[in-house]
């Protein structure tokens, strides 16, 4: 197993999000704090025969704003998502792309890539004919073109890569990007996960795997992890992207640290395509890993931002998990489930959690789980329910866990030289 934290330092420089509480970065983090939710009925779509019909659509983005028409013939929603994302990550950063664009690289995934293109195109081609599909549909579904259009915009010509894992795509995508610094193949990355799913296919998709929240007279209060009457998660578009970058590279040019990346783990629950393992191995499993790469004790760790995706088997089997690992320290954590505001993201869910993670160690205070009333009697840990919380933390551990059985764990450490 590769330590990442050795033979170089991987730190965190720079922050960008999307998401249906906004996408500016601490305005956003604000909402949050103070538990706002993001969650709203369905306008964009005809919803008579849509089971659900609620949803996070990205608020505070006008794509006019970003893109000339021409550039959006050319992109989903998913791609610009992403690169609006990467924008405000690399600004943040400062990061001097045109410097060290050979060095830099992209890992940026979704989970499942431009599934409005497709609705419109398949629309188009039953309607009008395979010959009026456009010449951009391919281009502009294929899940590596976020990661491949950030790459051209900004001139970036090292690793470039789109891990697709579902629900786990925004974390993986983070910790190989980190273990790729760690290994001397980049001195930088833009890292993370973009999606756009909100659609018919989309919605329709997990509605008849009644996976969803049906919950359409109260949306703000759909998301609620852990609560005994959660009843599925409510589905969410957004992303997001971070600047990791070699630790002396980083105080070298005067960088403004973040964080500090120090554990990362991957596991499978070799089980079921959509449901986690009865005995919560494969979330065990990764978090060891995430905790031995990082050489750490799980008395070290101090907040779990959790997967909590408000699904009668994730939260339940995620705190069994916990429970199992760490054991009586599990009563003792900070355990919160930003999808409880933002919804789940899908494959941007586990880039937005990190940045959350980030932001707690950057300013000491841990965002609330919102509308968990009252917890289902098999999720009895510290939900962090009141509000949220100030808090001495050194390590925040983040989990994400995807169909397919895919696992992913990021420990970040606050910074210290």
């Amino acid at each position: 197993m590769i330590n990442i934290a050795t033979p170089k330092r991987v730190v965190v420089t720079g922050l960008g999000w999307a998401t249906s509480l906004g996408c500016e970065l601490d305005s956003t983090w604000q909402k949050m704090l103070v538990g706002d939710s993001g969650i709203t009925s369905i306008e964009h779509l005809a919803v008579e025969n849509l089971r659900t019909k609620i949803c996070g659509l990205v608020t505070g983005y006008d794509a006019a704003e970003h893109f000339s028409a021409k550039e959006l013939r050319k992109m989903d929603p998913f791609i610009q998502y992403a690169m609006i994302a990467a924008d405000a990550a690399i600004k943040m950063a400062a990061l001097p792309v045109d410097n060290i664009g050979s060095e830099t690289g992209v890992a940026v995934g979704s989970g499942i890539g431009g599934l409005s293109y497709i609705e419109d195109n398949h629309s188009i081609a039953m309607n009008a004919g395979p010959r009026r599909i456009s010449p951009f549909f391919i281009p502009s579904t294929i899940i590596n073109m976020s990661a491949g259009n950030i790459s051209i915009k900004h001139g970036l010509q090292g690793p470039n890569i789109s891990v697709a894992t579902a629900c786990t795509t925004g974390t993986h995508n983070i910790g190989l990007a980190a273990k790729m610094i760690a290994l001397g193949e980049a001195t930088a990355m833009l890292a993370g996960g973009s999606e756009y799913a909100s659609g018919i296919l989309g919605m329709g998709g997990f509605a008849a795997m009644k996976a969803l929240s049906t919950r359409n007279d109260d949306p703000t209060a759909a998301s609620r992890p852990w609560d005994k009457d959660r009843d599925g998660f409510v589905l969410s578009d957004g992303a997001g992207v971070l600047v990791l970058e070699e630790y002396e590279y980083a105080k070298n040019r005067g960088a403004n640290i973040l964080a500090e990346i120090v554990g990362f783990g991957m596991s499978a629950d070799a089980y079921h395509m959509t449901s986690p393992d009865e005995n919560g191995s494969g979330a065990v499993r990764v978090m060891q890993a995430a905790l031995a790469s990082a050489g750490l004790q799980t008395t070290d760790i101090d907040v779990i931002n959790a997967h909590g995706t408000s699904t009668l088997a994730n939260d339940r089997i995620e705190t069994y998990a916990i429970k199992q690992l760490f054991a009586e320290h599990a009563y003792d954590l900070n355990i919160s489930s930003i999808k409880s505001m933002i919804g789940h993201t899908l494959g941007a869910a586990g880039a937005i959690e990190a940045i959350a993670s980030v932001l707690t160690l950057r300013d000491q205070i841990v965002p609330p789980t919102i509308n968990c009333d009252n917890p289902a009697d098999d999720c009895d840990l510290d939900y962090v329910r009141e509000g949220a919380r100030e808090c001495r933390s050194s390590y925040v551990m983040s989990n994400s866990f995807g169909f397919g059985g895919t696992n992913g764990s990021l420990i970040f450490k606050s910074f210290k030289n």
